[in-house]
């Protein structure tokens, strides 16, 4: 299994950065414009729609098409976990449906003085059997402007 990671300082609160990214609102202002991130529902953990926190047992039914080009990709994503601790917090999610055999994302932030350091790692396994499997640590290619953006976007947003 391959995986991607990325680190950035944003010069903004924890508690600010930390409630920005536990919302689906969050997720559509940090997916980049390329990907046409379409959200169709979210699901609370007690069914209800549209929560305004994105809890652990909550899912994001989402679609993508990459550039405008070929069909709608159907992306669903299950929290699988979050926790929130003094000055740290984390949430992982999981891809139950999507473009991907395998994509377990951790999102973690920590307080760093009057900022606070955003880290994202993905576990990840491209599509195409064992081909995929085997190109999978160059997939970082693709991940790179995808993270790269969403780090950006935090700062733009919130410093």
């Amino acid at each position: 299994m391959a995986t991607y990671h990325r680190r950035t300082r944003v010069a903004a609160p924890f508690a600010d950065v930390w409630r920005f990214h536990a919302t689906a609102d969050g997720l559509e202002q940090l997916t980049p414009a390329f990907l046409n991130l379409e959200i169709e529902r979210v699901t609370g953990p007690d069914g209800e729609v549209d929560p305004e926190v994105l809890d652990a047992g909550s899912i994001v039914e989402a679609s993508i098409r990459p550039f405008g080009v070929g069909p709608r990709q159907d992306w669903t994503s299950h929290i699988l976990e979050r926790t929130e601790d003094d000055g740290a917090a984390m949430f992982r999610d999981e891809m139950r449906e999507g473009p991907f055999p395998h994509w377990e994302h951790t999102h973690r932030f920590f307080a760093d003085g009057d900022g606070t350091v955003v880290e994202d790692r993905v576990a990840y396994e491209l599509p195409c059997g064992p081909l995929g499997r085997a190109a999978s640590p160059v997939g970082v290619v693709g991940l790179e402007p995808m993270f790269r953006h969403r780090h950006r976007r935090t700062k733009e947003l919130l410093e």
